[in-house]
């Protein structure tokens, strides 16, 4: 390695372009950095599972290059990241873990990738996910198990459990997930970083689809969106890659308010600890509970009794018949994926072809529009709540990061307080925001008794994703924010 670097491995990618940018190390160094580290750590975590060193040593180069001539290609100048395998990268591979595709070579970046690369970043892999996205852990049969830092015997969550992982071991400068179903917010909370679901619509989704159907418009209540080991990494992606779709590009603008509040005691806070629906294991429970207290030691106005409008039965229902409307149209991968399926035995065409068949199995449009109604008057409600409140903090899962499971779905059981409880519990918590187009920004609040890291989620209203993001780098101020797990120092 050309330059000796003191631990950037668990800087944010912010720090780390500022020490590019002002010459305290290059950008090649960098990279060969991340490169040692993941050759050496990623044995025990199989996380970055599509490697891209030649290219990003070479992509370094150049931005030392250009550097020396006094240009900066843009706010992540140099910068090595990586990004969820499910994002066409061109010249790699983009399998969704599917056997079936696993020969599948993107022609072209996601708008995302094309995004962080036109702000100086560069590509150094693409990291795990579970077939086609559709698990709270994160294996497939084309690239195997993805490993929590913590503890490797546990799930870094799914389906961006790879994103989170990389991030956690210090293995890259930023990464980009997707969500539908908690799918950035789970893994950053089991592995102890950052992430990001923004509201719906306004991140493109071009480039991050299974190759049967074009989703550049975006799926309904889909989303894509950053994982950072910083709220400031969060802001600044969302920055580079918030913007109307390709089609709308001519006569639409989107331009995001700023927080509603600079400082902890004077934002409203709504705090949803826990749910008869949906039962938190205490060791989650307690980190709200003592975010609360700081918060009231501050002076800041909270409640734990103050929620929207709506009935959680029936905001539970519209947003199971919305993912499912969006899993049998084609467009999400749960279609061709039931647990244990067998999927090198389907061709692209057998999947091309059963895609087409399950549209016609769709529910009618009378009754999605019936769900999309629900949705609607959810949507005021979520409104009227947030006129009285700035932001809801409640667990985006039920407990922290649990053993590696690979039986039948309907065999899982995850332990709360003692008790069974379903494995899909935790989508009431993630589905609660996504049904009501929410951004919700998950953020580290230290460790549980039994070692795992605990994130809770901050929600806010439609397009106040900068609000949430705020708060949650307000908190790191008083709790600490990210930290590295053992074992992963150079």
């Amino acid at each position: 390695m050309s330059q000796k670097i003191q631990e950037p491995g668990f800087k944010s990618a912010i720090e780390l372009s500022a020490m590019i940018t002002s010459k305290a190390i290059s950008s090649v160094a960098l990279t060969e950095y991340f490169i040692a580290r993941i050759e050496k750590f990623d044995q025990q975590l199989n996380a970055m599972v599509v490697r891209d060193f030649d290219n990003a040593l070479q992509a370094a180069k150049q931005a030392d290059k250009h550097l020396a001539k006094g240009r900066v290609l843009g706010p992540l100048h140099g910068l090595p990241i990586s990004v969820k395998e499910s994002f066409d990268v061109q010249g790699l591979k983009t399998t969704w873990g599917m056997p079936a595709w696993k020969d599948r070579v993107a022609k072209t970046d996601a708008h995302v990738v094309s995004a962080l690369k036109g702000a100086g970043a560069h590509i150094l892999g693409k990291t795990n996910v579970p077939e086609m996205l559709a698990d709270f852990q994160s294996y497939n049969a084309v690239y195997g198990q993805t490993n929590n830092p913590w503890d490797i015997s546990k799930t870094p969550g799914g389906s961006s459990g790879g994103s989170a992982a990389v991030l956690s071991a210090g293995l890259t400068g930023l990464e980009a997930g997707s969500d539908i179903g908690g799918s950035i917010r789970n893994p950053a909370h089991y592995c102890g970083v950052y992430g990001h679901k923004p509201t719906w619509g306004i991140v493109p989704f071009a480039g991050h689809k299974p190759p049967v159907v074009d989703v550049s418009n975006g799926p309904d209540i889909a989303v894509v969106g950053p994982l950072g080991r910083s709220a400031e990494d969060l802001r600044l992606s969302m920055a580079l890659t918030v913007g109307p779709i390709t089609l709308n590009k001519k006569g639409w603008k989107i331009d995001l308010p700023a927080p509603r509040a600079r400082a902890l005691k004077d934002f409203r806070v709504a705090f949803w600890h826990t749910d008869d629906a949906a039962p938190v294991d205490q060791m989650v429970v307690e980190k709200s509970e003592l975010l609360a207290a700081e918060l009231v030691r501050m002076g800041t106005k909270i409640s734990t009794q103050a929620r929207p409008d709506i009935d959680t039965d029936i905001a539970m229902n519209t947003y199971s018949n919305l993912m499912q409307a969006v899993n049998h149209s084609g467009v999400s991968p749960a279609v061709f994926a039931s647990n244990q399926r067998a999927a090198e035995k389907y061709s692209p065409a057998d999947i091309s072809n059963a895609a087409v068949m399950a549209r016609g199995a769709v529910q009618s449009y009378n009754d999605w529009a019936l769900h999309d109604h629900q949705r609607t008057l959810m949507r005021h409600a979520w409104n009227r709540f947030f006129a009285e409140w700035d932001v809801l903090v409640c667990p985006i899962s039920v407990s922290t990061a649990f053993a590696h499971d690979h039986g039948p779905f309907a065999a899982r059981k995850l332990n709360i307080n003692g008790q069974q409880s379903g494995y899909f519990k935790g989508l009431f918590w993630a589905g609660m925001s996504i049904v009501g187009n929410l951004p919700s920004t998950v953020f580290p609040m230290g460790l549980a008794e039994n070692g795992m890291p605990v994130g809770l989620q901050v929600i806010g209203a439609e397009f106040d994703d900068y609000t949430t993001i705020e708060f949650a780098r307000l908190v790191a101020e008083v709790f600490g924010g990210f930290r590295p797990p053992a074992g992963y120092g150079d």
